[in-house]
């Protein structure tokens, strides 16, 4: 069932088995798995169905450059289904290469390996509504696909690997009906979580203090406990448990809120293909159960192990759409519309200073001179996107030229000294605010040369095209826009010693028994992927050993 906090009595103590803090993506799966397994599970949402205001500014905070991360309060929802109610639908899962302990990418491991998750991915791709789970080309289109570049072949700048593309599935809206109708599951909408409480002796959570908007307060009471709030509010909740624990919940050894990672990501070069435009598959292609899918350029496993660097991948994109020199009237259409557009979706079309009146002119001509496509790229958006269920992920165009830039998305090395801490300032329920320290490395931007330069070897070995970028340039380029997006990584990571890790390979803390954390919180590496299909997967594991030691225990007492 699905109930408003503010109908419960104030100050009662709810029970239930499992009480799962968060309905985004991670708590939704991790409660879905739950169900039917003889346990009674509580739900706590801080939002509601849709967006509202005064709860959305309970994530306000600070951050110490703007210039590199987005404000706190951005690229989160507080709602049923948290931020799948503005992601675009990327699924992938991680390489089995990104769970390994690797000597040249610091701090990095898994306490579990690529094959403990891998019977949870399909599931994930389930309940994202991603297809099959299934990411080489060959295998997910059916039969042998046309290569993405004809001609070019190469043991080390892959091609075949695909991303999958969800509706966007908002999993609140998806899953409401059935988290409604199951008996076992209890669903608290605007019901904050504002302290863990522990046991004097600090192992074991006591109880779960909640309060609304409106004032109500109230505890839950759980066999355990699990926090599913994503990667910053996680830690936020962790460090602000201090009546027992004084340093933290967890952060005995000063780790809850380091290691904290995004991605490094931007436009980057000029790529020219040989031939034809044809012979050069850039855009989307549709599996026959009708999913979107894309091919990216990779480096192999063994490759980036041989040169020692991070994960990477590279997309095949137009040209920077603030510059009208592309004479595009789709791209400068998009700039002119911009304020029209999210945040978290329109950041990239605001690139340095504000735009001079000649800027718009340049951009409002190209529209005035492209007519054809444009009106095409508007029909196909209605149609495709605008009033289709499942929605054409993003802007693609025809290219004439075989010119590109590369989209490079990669792995950020950990590092302790990028972290959230806690200021002095306070929300609205008294819960101190995050202040965001992201911090990147020049090894980052080293590894993504790296990879620049093993596409542009492979494509002048193979005589497909040529890649040219600029060196120097390099690092303004991947950080223009900073830290890449909602993609919040690691302040709550996985591992076997409590002096660098916060839980253990169950995702359980590792000082207090039956309190957990599903999602991108524990991953202790960022992977080239999107977190989203990887968060699920970890939380439907966490689900499957809750179900196994919970019902171990019932039997117990029995």
């Amino acid at each position: 069932m699905i109930l408003d906090a503010d109908t419960l009595d104030s100050n009662c103590c709810l029970h239930a088995d499992v009480c799962i803090v968060g309905g985004g993506a991670a708590g939704i799966s991790l409660a879905l798995s739950l169900t039917g397994q003889g346990l009674s599970i509580i739900l706590l949402e801080s939002g509601r169905m849709h967006e509202h205001a005064p709860t959305q500014a309970l994530y306000e905070g600070e951050v110490a450059d703007e210039r590199l991360h987005s404000p706190a309060d951005k690229y989160r929802q507080r709602r049923l289904g948290g931020s799948t109610g503005i992601w675009g639908g990327r699924s992938m899962p991680f390489d089995p290469l990104d769970f390994e302990t690797r000597s040249h990418v610091p701090h990095s491991g898994w306490p579990i390996s690529y094959e403990d998750l891998l019977p949870f991915y399909p599931q994930a791709n389930a309940l994202s509504e991603a297809g099959r789970f299934s990411y080489d080309a060959d295998e997910a289109l059916g039969g042998v696909a046309p290569p993405m570049v004809r001609g070019f072949a190469s043991d080390v700048v892959r091609t075949n690997g695909l991303e999958r593309f969800s509706c966007p599935t908002n999993f609140g809206t998806r899953y409401e009906r059935r988290l409604r109708v199951a008996p076992d599951i209890q669903v608290l909408l605007g019901a904050n979580c504002t302290a863990i409480r522990l046991a004097l002796d600090g192992r074991s959570v006591r109880e779960v203090a909640a309060a609304t908007l409106a004032g109500k307060r109230f505890g839950v009471a759980a066999r355990t406990t699990v926090l599913a709030t994503g990667g910053l509010e996680t830690a936020r909740l962790l460090l602000a448990s201090r009546d027992v624990a004084t340093r933290g919940i967890g952060n005995e050894h000063d780790v809850v809120g380091r290691y904290y990672q995004c991605h490094i990501a931007g436009n980057v070069g000029t790529l020219v293909f040989n031939g034809r435009p044809q012979d050069v598959r850039h855009g989307y292609e549709v599996t026959p159960e009708g999913i979107y899918c894309r091919r990216r350029l990779a480096i192999a496993a063994a490759e980036q192990r041989r040169h020692g660097l991070a994960n990477c991948v590279a997309r095949l994109h137009f040209s920077r759409i603030t510059d009208p020199r592309h004479r595009n009237g789709v791209l400068s259409g998009l700039f002119l519309s911009r304020k029209l557009i999210s945040y978290e979706y329109g950041k990239r079309l605001h690139d340095g200073a504000d735009p001079t009146l000649g800027l718009y002119a340049r951009h409002l001509w190209n529209v005035m001179t492209d007519p054809v496509d444009t009106v095409a790229f508007l029909t196909h958006w209605a149609t495709k996107r605008t009033l289709a269920q499942r929605k054409f992920p993003s802007v693609i165009l025809r290219n004439r030229t075989n010119r590109f830039s590369l989209e490079m998305h990669g792995e950020q090395m950990p590092r302790a000294d990028s972290r959230v801490t806690l200021t002095d300032k306070r929300d609205a329920l008294g819960l101190p605010q995050l202040r965001i320290d992201w911090r990147y490395s020049p090894e980052d931007i080293a590894s993504v040369r790296g990879t620049l330069d093993l596409i542009a070897q492979e494509l002048a070995r193979t005589g497909t095209g040529r890649l040219e970028y600029d060196a120097d340039t390099l690092e303004a380029d991947l950080l223009r826009f900073g830290a890449y997006g909602g993609h919040h990584v690691g302040t709550a990571r996985m591992g076997t010693d409590p002096r660098t890790s916060v839980v253990n390979a169950d995702c359980r803390v590792h000082s207090v028994n039956n309190l957990y954390v599903a999602g991108s919180a524990a991953f202790p590496t960022s992977s080239q992927a999107n977190p989203t299909l990887t968060l699920i997967a970890l939380s439907l594991r966490v689900g499957r050993h809750l179900s196994q030691r919970l019902a171990t225990r019932a039997v117990a007492h029995v």
